[in-house]
């Protein structure tokens, strides 16, 4: 069973790292700076690569239907349940999620959480009423370019930043915010830590750092004092290319 963390103002007990499975098509890809046409396939097993991640030692899976955000309704649910199936440890999922019937079959399915993104900036009062009829089990993604919320996959970006978008449900019961700095995504500059502390900062929900985790450099970082706010963070391609080694990771993760 995954350690879970609490996050606070202090802090959390746990730093997670998510490791991330993106599908597009029914495989395991990884986009750079969002775009669908810089999609890089690791993986056409999405499953047989959930397991191997589980093997390693991760306690928590993120997993995102890319086609799924662009429709607006999932488009790899194969992928996602084969996934499922194959794992043990917890898995979150975004994309696509866009109402409340989708939101329970995919809880009823196994997920441990949905992240709510487009419909979190279109309907807020949809975020609220799901975390009301399924209470620790929502997340909110926050995907912001150029400090801006963006929406539809991507595409569109809104007026709306990240901070004013995360106090519109502080007190909606959401349980995590998973943070991503688009213009980082899937292009190893390095997580983009000074936003995402100062959006911990900024409201009382667990914050997950998304977007750019490059190196042993960023784990390390992530355990400095200034940064233990944050719930973890994701890392998708970094462990795809060897980057990262997971037991060196976890352990110092552990560590902190």
């Amino acid at each position: 069973m995954a350690r879970f963390c609490s996050g606070s103002r202090e802090g959390v007990s746990c730093l997670i790292l998510f490791p991330a499975i993106d599908l597009k098509d029914g495989q395991c890809v990884r986009l750079k700076l969002g775009e669908m046409s810089e999609a890089t396939v690791f993986n056409d097993d999405p499953a047989a690569q959930a397991r191997a991640f589980q093997d390693q030692g991760f306690q928590y899976l993120h997993i995102v239907d890319l086609n799924g955000a662009f429709a607006g309704k999932p488009a790899n649910a194969p992928a996602v349940e084969a996934i499922l199936r194959a794992i043990t440890i917890p898995a979150q999922l975004g994309g696509g999620i866009r109402d409340l019937a989708t939101i329970e079959t995919w809880l009823d399915k196994g997920v441990r959480r949905v992240i709510l993104g487009t419909i979190a900036v279109r309907d807020p009062a949809l975020v609220r009423e799901a975390c009301a009829s399924f209470p620790g089990r929502v997340a909110v993604g926050i995907d912001a370019r150029g400090g801006k919320v963006a929406v539809e996959g991507w595409a569109e970006t809104s007026e709306l930043t990240a901070i004013e978008m995360a106090r519109r449900f502080e007190d909606a019961g959401v349980s995590a915010i998973i943070y991503t700095d688009i213009d980082r995504d899937g292009v190893l500059k390095g997580l983009n830590l000074p936003a995402t502390v100062e959006l911990a900062q900024a409201t009382r929900i667990p914050v997950i750092a998304s977007g750019g985790l490059a190196s042993m450099d960023d784990i390390e970082a992530l355990t400095r004092p200034e940064n233990r706010i944050l719930e973890g963070a994701i890392s998708g391609r970094a462990l795809y290319d060897g980057r990262i080694d997971p037991a060196e990771a976890l352990r110092a993760l552990a560590r902190a």
